[in-house]
């Protein structure tokens, strides 16, 4: 079930009022149910795959604790990760590497190696919060939960069950302990960041897509100004895509008393490429800094190792997001770019904060066009393309793209609306400025966000988010 969906807002209100309204015993009852049919909706039987890593994870951590032996203990963590890395790399990974390996034999027909399967939705999501928790138990730092149910809700929890974000036990395994009451100043501020959320998504996102869509589907089609505008549209469309997930996500999780955590703190004001990813996605970025980087030495090594350790993790973030090439560069690029800021000692540097935000603003933008491209030659064709500006009229340029003038105008209303509050985010709590305003005030801002919301949303319920494919 997509969030942007109408399916989504006659689910939410029924799962969130028959949550207060039922006895305290039945809530997680009733949360798993309906976060079971949210994630069946769409491909009802894949809920069979969650279950056997759910199942495993469970057991597993049950052993695991139990065991004194530390070779033993070792050796289940193993077969656990082993489990779920192995259901991750058949669904997500098999073709492509099959498809490389078929083609570096020199065979031509592939088909008979490889599997035609749909990737099940948030796999590599809920895949790596269910590893979370038997990693935690090996290392001492959480106990088994004693509930099987209670356990499969802390994998299966909807608002970030298929798009993060990437919950640890101890931050969120608890509060399906703790009693929550109806707070009306809770649901506020949920609904609040619910409808940001879809401010980002429906109305900002699935915007720019238009262009971005047309100009990635016909590279060929487009030089000069539509290739950079499209450039630039994809930057500020994922960000506004996932973030604006995980807003909703966050929202929801609120509105019913829980608390997960933050995802995302305004990453395209980073004054380097190494501060992005503290900014960027932040439960991914966190999950690899301590399962990887941190067991491989962490900073606790040589200068050479050190820069061998941060390249393996942003080559494994890369492959994380897809199966292709074109994320492994993406992958490498950024981590590349990670060391050498590390090696010169970047930001501390005598560049102005100014600086360093553009600069790294305009590197995410063009290493984006390797996420964004179908594959790497379409990449370098898109980049080609962005710095040719033919004669012909701006006009004729334009022709094809998806989006009229006038669509071009509010994208460029609701860019500067979006850079405007992320802005003011870093200088106060723009909710609890809205809170101390005159009643008459606050709600004519709830009323305007709710109807730009809903008359200038270009999403028709259809439009996956772009991290659904991870």
């Amino acid at each position: 079930m997509l969030f942007s969906s109408f399916d989504f807002l006659v689910f939410f209100p029924i799962v969130t009022l028959a949550y207060f309204l039922l006895p305290e015993k039945f809530r997680n009852t009733w949360l798993l149910l309906s976060s079971c049919f949210f994630y069946m909706f769409l491909i009802p039987y894949y809920i069979i795959i969650l279950l056997g890593t759910i199942s495993t994870d469970f057991i597993a951590g049950k052993y695991i604790y139990k065991e004194n032996n530390p070779r033993r203990k070792k050796q289940l963590l193993t077969f656990s990760l082993i489990i779920n890395i192995g259901i991750l790399f058949f669904f997500k990974y098999y073709n492509f590497f099959a498809g490389e390996f078929v083609q570096l034999l020199g065979t031509q027909n592939t088909d008979d190696f490889l599997f035609k399967v749909v990737l099940p939705i948030g796999l590599s999501f809920h895949t790596f919060q269910s590893m979370s928790y038997t990693i935690e138990i090996y290392r001492g730092k959480c106990i088994p939960e004693k509930s099987y149910f209670r356990f499969m809700l802390f994998v299966m929890f909807y608002p970030q069950l298929v798009a993060g974000p990437i919950e640890r036990p101890q931050n969120l395994l608890h509060q399906f302990n703790t009693p929550n009451r109806f707070d009306y100043d809770r649901v506020k501020s949920g609904l609040w960041l619910m409808l940001i959320g879809f401010f980002k998504k429906i109305v900002v996102a699935d915007r720019l897509s238009l262009l971005v869509d047309s100009v990635y589907s016909n590279p060929n089609g487009f030089v000069g100004v539509p290739t950079l505008m499209a450039i630039l549209f994809f930057t500020i469309q994922i960000y506004c895509d996932f973030s604006g997930y995980t807003d909703i996500a966050r929202g929801a999780a609120r509105v019913m008393g829980f608390e997960l955590m933050e995802n995302f703190r305004l990453p395209y004001f980073s004054k380097s490429i190494g501060e992005f990813w503290s900014r960027w996605h932040i439960s991914l970025s966190s999950w690899f800094k301590d399962y990887v980087y941190i067991p491989l030495g962490g900073n606790k090594v040589d200068r050479w190792k050190l820069m061998r350790n941060v390249l393996i993790v942003f080559l494994l973030s890369g492959l994380w997001h897809g199966a292709n090439w074109t994320f492994i560069v993406w992958g490498a690029a950024h981590g590349s770019i990670v060391v050498i800021e590390r090696w010169t000692n970047f930001t501390k540097t005598s560049f102005s904060k100014y600086f360093g935000i553009l600069y790294t603003f305009v590197l995410v933008s063009i290493l984006w066009v390797f996420f964004r491209a179908e594959n790497i030659a379409q990449a370098f064709e898109i980049l080609s393309n962005a710095v040719h500006f033919p004669k012909t009229a701006l006009g004729v340029q334009f022709r094809g793209l998806g989006l009229n003038a006038m669509d071009l105008f509010l994208a460029g209303i609701f860019i500067a609306l979006l850079f405007a509050y992320d802005f003011l985010v870093t200088k106060t709590n723009i909710y609890e400025w809205v809170q101390k305003r005159a009643t008459i005030l606050r709600w004519g801002i709830y009323y305007t966000l709710v109807i730009i919301v809903v008359f200038y949303s270009v999403n028709d319920g259809t439009k996956n988010f772009i991290y659904f494919q991870f």
